[in-house]
């Protein structure tokens, strides 16, 4: 064969692989695909002032710099997902009107949400165990739950914390009031920071705690020991 048709063959072959490879890369979704889905997903559905979308966001964000400030490597599909879906059952239709608790909800659920995004579903197993530990007092075990955990446990304390029970007071006077979301507060102070593992959560906690507890003293100083709330 002259040479010149040899180089014409090769070259249709090469470029039928690449478009073989597209065509098939095209029809599967890619990493940013399911991400952009879950958190379309978390954006739409999650709407509360103490336990929302911002929240999710923030605990992503934080589980990473702390992971981060520890030289630990952690898996990121795992920790995004999680961190974008662990108050799944807070919300209809995913959780009951008094169901077992929210992380076990959760963690039952969210691999029918994430089975038709894209995410490397060998990956669920990780998930689910991250978000059934999310919670100050449950007892990570992966990287990946520590650091969540961690991240949602600090997001009770400090300013954020407390703009977060604050928000959920009732304008209306209803559940919970002024004097019941201090009690959230006071509770938070008290049960969280001792809940805290990691180390860069730690070294965390101090500063987070001292500015609730300035703003609990300033506010019972302001309202005669909360009674004028």
């Amino acid at each position: 064969m002259h040479k010149r048709n040899w180089m014409n063959l090769l070259v249709g072959c090469c470029l039928a692989i690449v478009c073989g490879v597209e065509a098939v890369n095209a029809g599967a979704p890619s990493t940013a695909d399911w991400r952009v889905g879950v958190r379309q997903f978390a954006r739409e559905h999650f709407k509360n002032p103490a336990w929302g979308y911002s929240h999710s966001e923030r605990d992503y964000a934080l589980a990473r710099s702390l992971a981060a400030a520890d030289h630990v490597a952690l898996d990121d599909d795992v920790l995004f997902a999680a961190s974008y879906l662990h108050d799944l059952a807070a919300f209809p239709p995913w959780g009951g009107d008094e169901p077992p608790d929210h992380s076990d909800v959760g963690a039952d659920a969210v691999e029918k949400i994430l089975a038709d995004t894209g995410f490397p579903m060998s990956k669920v197993g990780a998930v689910r165990a991250a978000i059934r530990t999310h919670m100050y007092y449950r007892d990570p075990v992966a990287p990946e739950a520590i650091y969540l955990h961690d991240a949602d446990a600090l997001d009770w304390l400090g300013a954020i914390g407390v703009a977060r029970i604050v928000a959920l007071v009732d304008p209306n006077g209803g559940d919970p009031n002024g004097p019941k979301a201090v009690k959230m507060l006071e509770d938070n102070l008290r049960q969280v920071p001792s809940r805290v593992v990691s180390p860069a959560g730690r070294a965390m906690v101090g500063p987070r705690k001292a500015e609730l507890e300035r703003f609990l003293k300033e506010l019972s100083d302001e309202s005669a020991d909360y009674r004028n709330l």
